[in-house]
């Protein structure tokens, strides 16, 4: 876990010494400011997690800073400490936006103490706001199953996992990337700090560059008040962008400051912030192809794919189906109060031969239809629905002519739609008279 850093705001370098020399032994890395002005621009630029002023500075005191410190970013603790404290003055400062009023001489075993609660609580309220950010989706193992491809994505993920550098993690829709992301968040060094997570495909370009470096007052027309950005939400976490490979190019080059400098600057700012953030980014795009057609910088994707974690497609690991539909059943029987709920043999090979163009997504929608509409212990291969096209009992060949083609097709729509000629021929696109001929057809021939 990266370490705790203090802005520590005094004129006088005894002070100062003392302080740091103690704080720095527990642990906490010190910055230093002499003044109002010093202390506004070390703010700006360090991003501390905790502001120690002392009340008298040469050219102001702590309530002249306060309200400005707030303004660059009111989630973070301030402390004052003074010589000459009374009730009216600490009663002052906190509406001025103190977390603390302390006075001298100080213990510094007191101060640390006190430090540390105050990050502890801010990295509480951090959480709190990252899980608002996003939408709260139900998570599972990413690694469920006992296929080759699986073991080894577990396998290359657990070598990975404790690094800092950032992570691309390539792999259909669907097939489970933003659960792998957390995965590597939770297990990580940096598990006790925010996981933020933000879908790059979602959101236009001005949306983007406001959602994830924040803006100042007055950036822009309706920016009525200074907004934090994800970056500073995710500030000592993980910063998750999902699909990538959709982000605007001109927010890229600004992305790749965060990650070459660790420094970014709000909308509307004229100076730089300091943020510690790991990032893991997800794609199902070929970024190699987008970075040779200019459609996204090299120099950005050389930069995120420092490590590389593949996700494999569903159908390239069927023997993992059942165990992946046991337990999404498991986890919807006991939401809905119905116990546990389980597949017939014929329903576990229909959902193996599918070829699951969805990925796990595909096959957890089609499982929780079933559930819902079935309303039984045990589900048929009647009670599932698939989404593709294709239905699950046997891959088209492609050795077959094009007649058995046709067939074969024909036949899967009129199971999908319960032996209903009409309804069949209108899902085909012809005539009822033109496949009734068709089945008198196979019929003569034995078909």
């Amino acid at each position: 876990m990266t370490r705790t850093r203090i802005l520590l705001v005094d004129d006088e370098p005894g002070v100062r010494l003392g302080m740091k020399g103690y704080l720095t032994q527990h642990g906490f890395d010190v910055d230093e400011a002499t003044s109002v002005a010093e202390a506004q621009e070390g703010f700006r630029t360090h991003r501390p997690d905790v502001a120690v002023i002392d009340y008298r500075l040469p050219d102001g005191t702590a309530l002249e800073l306060l309200p400005r410190l707030k303004e660059l970013d009111a989630a973070v603790p301030l402390v004052v400490l003074t010589g000459h404290g009374s009730i009216e003055l600490a009663v002052q400062a906190v509406k001025e936006g103190a977390e603390q009023f302390l006075t001298k001489p100080l213990e510094l075993a007191v101060l640390k103490v006190v430090l540390e609660r105050l990050v502890a609580q801010r990295r509480e309220r951090q959480r709190l706001l990252a899980d608002r950010s996003r939408a709260v989706r139900t998570q599972v193992d990413p690694f469920l199953g006992n296929s080759p491809a699986i073991r080894a994505l577990r396998d290359q993920a657990e070598r990975v996992r404790d690094s800092d550098s950032p992570v691309l993690v390539t792999g259909e829709t669907g097939s489970g990337k933003s659960v792998l992301a957390r995965w590597l968040h939770e297990g990580g060094p940096r598990k006790e700090a925010p996981f933020v997570d933000l879908n790059c495909a979602a959101l236009s370009k001005d949306l983007l560059d406001s959602e994830l470096f924040g803006h100042e007052k007055g950036a822009f027309t309706s920016a009525v008040a200074a907004k934090q950005g994800l970056l500073e939400v995710a500030d000592r976490g993980t910063l998750f962008l999902d699909e990538i490979g959709d982000m605007d190019v001109a927010v890229q080059p600004k992305l790749l400051k965060v990650l070459e400098e660790q420094r970014f600057r709000r909308l509307g700012d004229v100076k730089d912030r300091r943020v510690d953030v790991r990032l893991v980014a997800a794609t199902h795009q070929d970024l190699q192809g987008a970075a040779r057609e200019k459609r996204f910088r090299s120099d950005l994707y050389f930069r995120i794919s420092t490590l590389l974690l593949h996700v494999p497609p569903l159908r390239e690991r069927a023997e993992d189906v059942p165990v992946l539909a046991s337990h999404f059943l498991a986890e919807m029987g006991a939401h809905r109060g119905r116990g546990q709920v389980e597949l017939e043999p014929d329903a576990e090979r229909a959902l193996m031969a599918y070829r699951w163009p969805g990925n796990i997504r595909e096959l957890r929608n089609v499982l929780e239809r079933a559930v819902l509409l079935s309303g039984t212990s045990r589900l048929s291969r009647g009670a599932l629905r698939f989404e593709s096209l294709l239905p699950a009992e046997e891959p088209l060949g492609e050795d077959l002519t094009l007649e058995e083609l046709e067939h074969r097709h024909i036949e899967r729509v009129l199971a999908r739609e319960g032996g209903h000629v009409e309804r069949a021929a209108t899902k085909l696109g012809i005539s009822r008279s033109s496949l009734y001929a068709k089945i008198k057809g196979w019929q003569h021939k034995g078909g």
